[in-house]
């Protein structure tokens, strides 16, 4: 069964500037549920990969997050699909821990977890660190114009990076879903592309 990686914040629920800190705050993105749900439905295993070092600076505590992935698991699976697992990473940048994306350690978990490789799917993300990181493992890039993706896409735009290149750009979630599913869209870029 092929698998996806995926951010959390900003790829499918709203990102505030500083975290969300309850299943009452997170809100999903228009179509992502439905997005998830569709690819979930066509055989798609859906792991997130996500760091949220709120943990450890206090800013919502371990049951906390367990409900806001409930919730998120909640609503697609009653739309039809199945989140397949969530790994995530506690630290904050200052402690140099090897599961800070964009470091391989979540995505050397999910292959151990899974006993797969990772090489060739795609990972999707709205921030640099999700696309080097999918390079890092020889996944598929894909940048997502939800969340910080806009202002990701302005630095990259600013920096020309050649190991970019095979970069996929969408709007979001819900547009990815369709191009994988057979829709077709006329916005899916590749890299360079105007931002």
């Amino acid at each position: 069964m092929p698998m996806i990686i995926l951010g959390r914040d900003g790829v499918i629920n709203e990102a505030p500037d500083t975290c969300v800190r309850s299943a009452d705050e997170w809100q999903p993105l228009p179509g992502s549920i439905e997005a998830l749900a569709a690819l979930s439905r066509a055989g798609y295993q859906l792991v997130i990969a996500t760091n949220q070092s709120g943990l450890t600076l206090g800013r919502f505590d371990l049951d906390d997050l367990e409900a806001i992935h409930t919730r998120l698991r909640a609503l697609v699976e009653d739309a039809g699909g199945e989140i397949a697992a969530i790994f995530y990473c506690p630290h904050g940048p200052e402690d140099h821990c090897r599961c800070r994306k964009p470091k391989p350690g979540l995505l050397e978990a999910i292959e151990a977890e899974f006993d797969t490789s990772l090489h060739g799917c795609y990972l999707l993300g709205d921030k640099l660190e999700d696309l080097q990181l999918a390079l890092a493992k020889g996944c598929k890039p894909v940048l997502l114009k939800s969340g910080e993706g806009e202002r990701t896409l302005k630095k990259i735009m600013a920096h020309s990076n050649p190991d970019l290149e095979n970069t996929v750009l969408f709007a979001d979630l819900a547009q990815f879903a369709q191009f994988l599913l057979g829709g077709c869209v006329e916005d899916a870029n590749r890299f360079p592309a105007a931002p």
